[in-house]
């Protein structure tokens, strides 16, 4: 079978080429890709080339499939996974598989590592290395975007559970955030940070009693505040606040929110030195800081306060991508109702690819949604309307009855009537 795939051959050299897959083998899974969100990190492989830790030396002449949050359709199981999996099975993704003998061992990743496996593509081949780990999941939702946040969601559950406390007296960590603490979502507003919220307004344990979500753009943190409201947290018990942090004295307004004693957890959403001293700043006793968002420098460093850690028990944790448990749990609340759509800020086809990722921090916004099998400029959601020929106008019809948000109707009525790749 023949597929079309965006492959990465170096820095900054993303190609859309069409190729003959091999047949599958009997420890393999033929699939069909049909929606792939572009992720932050994809546009870090790509400036980076074989530099990144995740893509194999060779890459030049073996290049790999980009993308890892994606979802589709099973087509054909080999042999030893027919028991688990069968042709017409909707599936999600842990593309942070840890397989030991994967490309380039226990780094191997989905959209980074593989040739025949990546979201950017028409139909991928699954190695035995997935499922070995356990990391390919039935997906049972109607629309196929939720399926596309799910790693992103994933990424979020496993930050806050890799998140620890201490009790008094004694040296057991207790995991996760602080339930009825006070947590800090700093520069917050970006699209993990909306997936962050949204879980953390969503999921039935663990809730923060106060939680303040910051970023220095007004625009921003508008529209979050208008999809995640102080309202809807209120009736989970949490103070929700969201606070723009461009003034000289931000830090100290943040801390005024506390009573003085600073946060229990503090999250920092983007690699900026001054962002993660702000955070390291607001932390209560036994605070827990989450580095979340990872640097592309692998020289990035910001100072930290060693007095506060030695006297106040402060202490740093950061994670990359999720477990299979986090992403069953991701699952669990896009099955209990979890919209990921306002995520969600612009649509296109598998030619836009190549030049979103490789300009990504340009262009403003959410997550770019991807539908692999149809020719589409990526366009902002409300910029539909301006389009104006027939295909634009439905959409932007159809998305207008769910306050300007991507859904279910739209993604079928464009799966129907876009133009095919």
């Amino acid at each position: 079978m023949k597929t079309k795939a965006v492959r990465l051959y170096g820095k900054n050299d993303l190609r859309l080429e069409e190729f003959e897959l091999p047949e599958i083998k009997d420890d393999e899974i033929l699939a069909k890709v049909v929606s792939d969100s572009i992720c932050m990190s994809s546009y870090k492989v790509a400036i980076q080339g074989a530099n990144h830790k995740r893509v194999p030396d060779d890459v030049n002449e073996n290049p790999t499939i980009i993308g890892h949050e994606f979802t589709g359709e099973i087509l054909k199981v080999g042999k030893k996974w027919q028991d688990q999996f069968k042709p017409g099975d909707k599936y999600s993704l842990n593309p942070a598989i840890n397989y030991p003998y994967g490309p380039i061992g226990l780094l191997s990743c989905i959209g980074y590592s593989y040739k025949y496996c990546g979201g950017d593509a028409t139909y991928v081949i699954f190695p035995h290395d997935v499922m070995d780990m356990g990391c390919l999941l039935k997906y049972e939702g109607e629309a196929y975007y939720p399926a596309s946040l799910s790693e992103p969601l994933c990424c979020v559950i496993s930050a806050l559970h890799a998140s620890y406390h201490t009790k008094p007296n004694s040296f057991e960590h207790i995991m996760g955030i602080k339930e009825g603490g006070k947590m800090a979502l700093l520069a917050g507003v970006g699209p993990m940070g909306l997936a962050m919220i949204n879980y953390v307004l969503n999921r039935e344990d663990r809730h923060p009693s106060l939680f303040v979500v910051t970023d220095i753009n007004q625009q921003r943190l508008d529209r979050a505040a208008s999809l995640y409201t102080k309202e809807f947290a209120a009736e989970r018990g949490i103070d929700l606040r969201y606070v723009n942090t461009s003034e000289e004295n931000s830090t100290d307004i943040l801390k005024e929110f506390t009573g003085g004693t600073g946060y229990d957890d503090v999250v920092v959403m983007a690699p900026v030195p001054k962002v993660v001293e702000q955070a390291d700043a607001l932390l209560a006793y036994d605070g827990c800081l989450n580095f979340f968002s990872g640097p592309a420098d692998s020289k990035f460093s910001a100072i930290f306060n060693f007095y506060n850690v030695h006297y106040s028990s402060t202490h740093v944790v950061g994670t990359t991508g999720g477990t299979p448990s986090d992403l069953k749990e991701a699952l669990y609340y896009l099955g209990k109702g979890l919209d990921p759509a306002g995520l969600v800020t612009h649509i296109g086809g598998l030619d836009a690819v190549a030049h979103t990722t490789n300009n990504l921090p340009q262009i403003p916004g959410g997550k770019k949604l991807i539908y692999t099998h149809i020719n589409m400029p990526l366009t902002a959601i409300e910029d539909f309307r301006k389009k104006g020929t027939p295909l634009f106008t439905q959409l932007a019809n159809i998305c207008d009855k769910y306050q300007g948000l991507w859904n279910l109707e739209a993604e079928r009525y464009l799966l129907a009537h876009a133009s095919e790749l």
